[in-house]
């Protein structure tokens, strides 16, 4: 923790100590990225209108580096976003919005508590958003090397819903990430699952109508499974091979039917309920995170929907918050 702090430090340092240089450079990365937004059939007063005025934003380069949160164990990390606060403000959004949240889960097969979750972790039910010009917050992140690819075309993407009206460059306030709206979606995000629910013929996903109807629509076309398992905490014993032990968020592998991992679970009588033939993946995700973490606990038992919401976010945490925050409210309503 010490020596990524000092790095953070020479690295503001350096931004200090060079930030004409960096603004001279990045006015060239304007000109140059203008000329790509022309060139990818977006108009001349789009990329007027909105790349004119987007500015290098440092913060989001350390912001980028180090996120604190990263290094929460899991325990503490599900215990604050799964809060009785957070669930009874939750009931209090359900209760506001009840036909709209009904009418949303019917038609797109997703269940209400877990759009709630969701929202509930994202933006603490629309109360943080975020303030960002997320602008020039794309365009920092394009500008920069570490993962200019990835940012250009997020860029583009948003360029080309304002270019069509779908979207109004005016309200883009959100995450240093270029996240927007209650469920802080990223501009193909937005492309790709956004709807127009209330058919005024714009997309807003700081609207409660817009928002929802986005969200369920990006998980049912995902493969969200409504009423299926996410996880189940499991007890595991040391005979299990740390090959089946997943860690990251990339990709879960080795999975297996439940039948083959219950010689490994202490309190394997706790999945009885499922299917045994269910495949499923084991994670541990103190072990890339915390020091001198424990290899074989917290352990879970993960299923499909499980990857379902890392699809929505590659955090083995998030998605355990999100699941944990759902089962709550769901016992609630």
């Amino acid at each position: 923790m010490k020596l990524i702090k000092h790095l953070i430090l020479i690295t503001l340092l350096f931004y200090n100590n060079s930030f004409a240089e960096i603004n001279t450079e990045f006015e060239e990365w304007k000109n140059e990225f203008k000329t790509l937004a022309l060139n990818n059939q977006i108009s001349e007063q789009t990329v007027n209108m909105t790349i004119s005025n987007v500015v290098f934003l440092p913060k989001v380069i350390e912001y980028d580096r180090y996120q604190p949160e990263f290094y929460e164990d899991t325990k503490t990390y599900i215990s604050k976003r799964s809060s009785d606060k957070k669930v009874n403000k939750g009931i209090k959004f359900y209760k506001n919005e009840t036909n709209l949240i009904q009418d949303v889960e019917k038609k797109y097969n997703v269940e209400k508590e877990l759009l709630l979750a969701l929202m509930g972790i994202e933006t603490n039910f629309g109360t943080y958003v975020g303030k960002m010009d997320i602008l020039s917050s794309l365009a920092t992140l394009s500008f920069d090397k570490r993962r200019s690819e990835f940012f250009t075309n997020e860029l583009l993407i948003l360029l080309k819903l304002i270019d069509k009206n779908q979207i109004d460059h005016k309200t883009l306030y959100g995450s240093w990430a270029g996240a927007f709206g209650f469920f802080q979606f990223m501009p193909s995000t937005i492309r790709n699952h956004a709807i127009d629910y209330n058919e005024d013929n714009y997309i807003d996903l700081k609207n409660a109508y817009d928002s929802f109807a986005s969200a369920a629509n990006y998980l049912n076309n995902m493969g969200w499974n409504k009423d299926a398992p996410c996880f189940y905490k499991i007890d595991l014993n040391r005979k299990i091979s740390k090959k089946y032990l997943n860690t990251s968020a990339k990709k879960l592998v080795n999975k297996k039917k439940i039948k083959y991992f219950k010689k490994y679970i202490d309190n394997k009588e706790t999945l009885n309920s499922f299917d045994e033939n269910l495949k499923v993946a084991i994670i541990t995700p103190d072990k890339d995170i915390v020091s001198d973490a424990n290899t074989y606990a917290p352990a879970y038992v993960v299923f499909d929907n499980y990857d379902i919401i890392l699809k929505w976010n590659r955090s083995l945490r998030f998605a355990l918050a999100v699941c944990t925050l759902k089962d709550k409210i769901k016992n609630e309503l």
